[in-house]
């Protein structure tokens, strides 16, 4: 028996999930237990994904605190402690709160995948799959990576050393023709550009759904492409856009929409 266990609320665009069930299916062969779990907003957007890939949905309780990952934790456990257990358990989420259940899975001999959009993985949780599936742009598989050795990495190698070598005269050129101070004058305008609403979407694309959205993973999203520091008020950049983010509740934000102007 296969499993695949999703993270709603964290694997939540359907082409993620489409993909993902593309490519465990055509690698793995069939999953027989597929399971959606995450809020009510999030499941419904992917409600004709989970028809047609008969997924069945487990709405998150209405509590303040996030209990998705508890909800499918547990779950996967349960599944585990069946006779016969899965043989393999797929999870759709890259978040480092699953480290603890993969560790335990995999020590009951169960061979873990990890499904997860690039930039929502976790790096201390990689090492701790079996096996990592990357969908969205550049989809490609850890595993693909660590098998490719021999003739072909030598090419790869090759290749990238002759475009290196081949990039330096053009460098050199630009940097003889062009002054020192005007170099140095756009970086100092870039650092100060503002950050806009086509790059906040890009960084977040989740938010193009016109669900709602936890605000933490979002932040989380722009603090990885440096849209903004750590320390900076995520509210005070959303704000700038009154017309396009609903932040909720009023006083205390953790869910935010986007709506087109």
């Amino acid at each position: 028996m296969k499993v695949f266990l999703i993270d709603a609320d964290n694997l939540s665009a359907s082409n993620w999930i489409e993909e993902a069930f593309n490519s465990l299916e055509a690698t793995e062969g069939t999953f027989a237990v597929r399971r959606a779990y995450g809020s009510a907003d999030n499941l419904k957007g992917l409600s004709q994904t989970m028809l047609s890939w008969a997924i069945r949905p487990f709405v998150n309780l209405a509590l303040t605190k996030n209990t998705t990952d508890v909800a499918l934790a547990v779950d996967a456990m349960e599944l585990a402690c069946q006779t016969p257990k899965p043989s393999v358990i797929a999870i759709g989420s890259g978040d480092a709160d699953f480290l603890p259940l993969v560790v335990r899975l995999r020590e009951r001999g169960i061979r873990v995948i990890c499904v997860s959009e690039r930039t929502k993985m976790a790096s201390e949780a990689a090492h701790a799959y079996d096996s990592i599936l990357y969908v969205g742009k550049e989809v490609t598989s850890v595993r693909t990576q660590v098998a490719t050795s021999g003739p072909a990495k030598k090419a790869a190698t090759k290749k990238a050393v002759i475009k290196t070598v081949a990039a330096e005269p053009v460098v050199a050129q630009v940097t003889k023709k062009v002054p020192a101070k005007k170099a140095t004058t756009p970086a100092k305008s870039s650092a100060k550009a503002e950050v806009t609403l086509e790059q906040i979407l890009k960084a977040a694309p989740t938010l193009r759904t016109g669900q709602k959205q936890p605000l933490g993973d979002i932040v989380k999203d722009l603090h990885h492409a440096k849209l903004i520091g750590k320390s900076a008020a995520s509210t005070k950049l959303f704000k700038k856009f009154p017309d396009n983010f609903e932040l909720t509740p009023e006083k205390q934000p953790n869910q935010i929409r986007y709506q087109a102007a």
